[in-house]
This record gives structure tokens, sequence and C-alpha cells, in this order.
């Protein structure tokens, strides 16, 4: 009679708690996407690979923070505090960006500069943001409710050939460096450069290297192809594309070819699918083709000046509107490269205050969630949609991580030079 008793109980047991389960499936079901996606943000750090703002800052305010204060709305930027909480932000990558015309000892003294702003910006609100430098930093400041953020170099002109530049950037907090912005280092090829090392030569080997010895991502955004499969062939650890997206949807030199995308697996690395417009949508870029080249033909004219090209190109565009990007174009680079790549190669990169248009649906930082909302409504599970808003770069992080203690166990820092290894 007691077992009776005994399998009744725990028959009722397991239909109460069905119930409970199927209830809250259905409501989860029911849930309206962008609430859900809201849901999921509070639960999953949505990592950030790639945001301008500390170089806006200059240009707009010459970084000075009493002329702006980023707890007010900014219409004249895409990131604002109100916003970026709004979008869920959970951690955030700051671009130290230098643009390319600025080398040698000038582009490391602004690189220097750009750091300091982030660090201003962290100090100026600290009830806001945090610095952070590894994966557990992450997800610490996560949970204290604050934006982790850290530091991304984006461009190798940025060391001025020298690994002990490379490894004071480390200590002030860059975690990343891209190898190289739109025009080639002497030690490495750039996607939009005309190619001069056939992708890194023996000294930006030993810069991958040495950026694996200290535990800083490889960034392969902006390189060639060649420089990208050199860097797999070199680095021991996981690389990142910290702002890119697939080249077979968006035929752009920027964009990653899938015949690398399928090495990622064996690497362990990822792309953040960025929000560029001209690297989302192949009808912008070819658009923004168009348009240039009307531009340099207008330019070309005898006797052409500035006012006449504007001209002309305002003539130009009222008679070729200009198409846009969407929100489900970003989504489709997304299931590109989990289908070419896999789930655990997918983050999220969006180039935010770095371009001057963007998707539809995608305008700032507070708009993240229409991104969840849509891969939520493409079926992606939970836990998918978290390893793609930040779980994928966590675990990158900490590989990444391990492999610089492992380095550091079996030797000390390069003394490598580029006029030893580089000799012409």
């Amino acid at each position: 009679m007691l077992r009776v008793i005994a399998s009744a109980i725990v028959v009722l047991f397991f239909l109460t708690n069905m119930c409970h389960i199927d209830g809250s499936a259905s409501s989860q079901t029911n849930q309206d996407p962008l609430q859900r996606a809201r849901t999921l943000q509070s639960r999953f750090p949505l990592i950030d690979g790639h945001n301008d703002l500390p170089w806006a800052l200059r240009e707009k305010f010459d970084r000075d923070f009493s002329k702006i204060d980023l707890r007010k709305p900014q219409p004249q930027l895409m990131t604002d505090i109100p916003r970026l909480r709004e979008g869920g932000m959970g951690a955030q990558f700051w671009s130290v960006y230098v643009p390319v015309e600025m080398q040698g000892k000038e582009a490391v003294r602004v690189t220097m500069e750009e750091i300091d702003t982030v660090y201003r910006m962290v100090r100026a609100y600290p009830d806001v943001f945090e610095m952070a430098t590894t994966a557990d930093d992450i997800e610490r400041i996560h949970h204290s409710g604050k934006i982790a953020s850290l530091i991304g170099m984006e461009g190798g002109h940025s060391i001025d050939c020298s690994l002990a530049t490379l490894r004071m950037f480390y200590r002030l907090g860059a975690r990343y460096m891209t190898l190289t912005h739109s025009s080639n280092t002497p030690w490495a090829d750039s996607a939009t450069d005309t190619p001069k090392v056939n992708g890194l030569s023996a000294f930006g080997k030993a810069v991958v290297r040495e950026m694996n010895w200290l535990g800083m991502l490889v960034d392969l955004s902006h390189v060639s192809p060649a420089a990208m499969n050199a860097a797999l062939d070199t680095s021991r650890a996981p690389v990142i594309f910290s702002h890119s997206s697939a080249r077979a949807l968006c035929d752009i030199a920027r964009n990653v070819p899938d015949e690398v995308l399928q090495r990622l697996p064996k690497n362990g690395g990822l792309v953040m699918v960025s929000f560029v417009p001209g690297f989302t949508s192949e009808a912008v870029r070819v658009y923004e083709l168009k348009r240039d080249q009307e531009s340099k033909r207008l330019t070309a004219v005898k006797g052409s000046s500035e006012k006449t090209v504007q001209d002309g190109l305002a003539q130009w565009d009222r008679a070729n509107p200009a198409p846009r990007a969407t929100v489900a174009q970003v989504a489709d680079h997304i299931d590109h490269i989990r289908k070419i790549a896999g789930l655990d190669h997918v983050g999220i990169g969006s180039d935010f205050d770095g371009i001057s248009s963007t998707p539809v649906g995608l305008e700032d930082v507070s708009k993240y969630p229409g991104l969840t909302a849509e891969l939520i409504k493409r079926g992606y599970a939970d836990a998918d949609i978290g390893k793609i808003l930040g779980g994928n770069l966590l675990r990158v992080m900490r590989q990444v991580e391990t492999v610089a203690a492992q380095m550091q166990k079996e030797g000390g820092p390069s003394d490598a030079r580029i006029e030893t290894l580089d000799k012409r």
C-alpha cells in the first residue's frame, strides 16, 4: 500500500512539474521577441568587439570631458549612457583607432592619448563603466550591473614596428590589436592595399607570437586573406575578427572568405559580425562603388572644383536613391558564419561611431535587442544566442589567457627586431 501511495506521489509531482515546464515554455514562446531579447541580454553579457567612441570624442569634443555629458542623449553620436543601458550592453571593446596617415612616433603618441580617453571616460562615470582586462573581469563587472570596458588597438602601425611598444600597450590595458588598418604595415598586408610581404613577414609572425605570449587577441579585421592565413598558421591561440562579416554575402575585401571561415574551428577563433552597411549588403557595396566612380569622374573633368563635384554628386544621388542595409541582413551574416564555421565562431562587432550610416533597425547602441529578436525569430535557442552575444568571446579570451600562461612558462619576451628579421 505504501508503495502505491509513493508511486502516486511521484506521478503527481512529475505531472505538476511538466505542467509548470510546459506553461513556462508556452509563455516564453508567446512572449514578444523584443521583450524576450531584453530578458536574454540581462542573462548573457552582450560583448561588442568594436566601438570607435574614443576617436569620435577626439574629433567632436577635442577629448575634453567638460564639453560633453554622456549621461545625457548625444544625438551627434551613436553612443551615450542612456542608449547603452537601453541596448543591454554588458561589455565593450573601445577602439583606440589612429588613422594610417599617422605613422612612427606620432602614431604611438596618439594611440596613448586614445587609451587615456578610455581611462578618463571610465573615471568620469565610475557607476557605469569599469575597466576590464580578463574574461573573469567581464563576468564580474557584468554581474555588478556595470559595463565592462576593454581596449582594442586598431592597426599595427600603432606600435611603430616595436615589440617593446606592443608589450607596454598591453600593460596599459590593450587586449587586442588589429594587425593592419586600411594600409599595409611594413610587416603585414592590408585587405585594401597592394600586397608587399605575402601576408606576414618574418617580423609579422614574431608580432603574432608575441601577442600570444602576452595574452593579447590577434585581430584579423582589415588584413588580406594571405595575412589571415599566415596568422592562422602562426598563432597558438584563437584569433578574432573584431568587426568583419562574410565575404560570400557581401563581396568586399574587408570581409572574411569562406576558406578562412572553414579554418576557424581548428583555431578556435571567431568573427564578430559588423553593422557596416557596405560590409553587410551587396546592394549597398555596389552602390557605394558606383558613387565613388562617379566622384572620380567628376573630379577628373577639366576645370572641376569641390563645388562642381559636390553639385554633380547631389544630382547623381537624386537619380540613384541609395539602398539600405537591414538588421535582417546582419543576421544573414550570422547565419552564414554559423553554417560555415559553426555556432561557436560568431560574435558581434558593431563599429558604432566609426561609421557614417547604419543598417535599418541598428541605428545606435540602443538597438542591439532588435538583432537578438531577429535571431529569436529565426529559431536560435537561448543558449546559442548567449554564445553569439558574448559567450564565444569569453571562451576565446580564456583560451588566449591559457596559451599565454603556458608560453610564459616556456620563456620570456621576444628580442625580435624588424631590422634583423626582415632584411631586404
